[in-house]
């Protein structure tokens, strides 16, 4: 009985552990999905700039003000 009992605890804490884990898997996605879709922002951004430059304008501190 006292086997039992121990037993039932381990699994407790394996099943525990493997939610923590996972928790941290998706936590860790998370993250990531933020931090890439900040610099796609940023990129979009600076390649909306630099096409501006490129072309020759003169104005592009127009564009950079209506830029969110």
């Amino acid at each position: 009985m006292r086997q039992d009992h121990l037993l039932d605890e381990i699994e407790d804490q394996e099943t525990a552990d493997r939610q923590t884990a996972s928790l941290a898997g998706v936590a860790i996605t998370l993250l990531l999905l933020v931090v890439g879709l900040f610099l796609v922002h940023e990129l979009h951004t600076k390649a909306m700039i630099e096409d501006c430059l490129m072309s020759g304008r003169s104005n592009c501190d127009a564009l950079i003000s209506t830029l969110p």
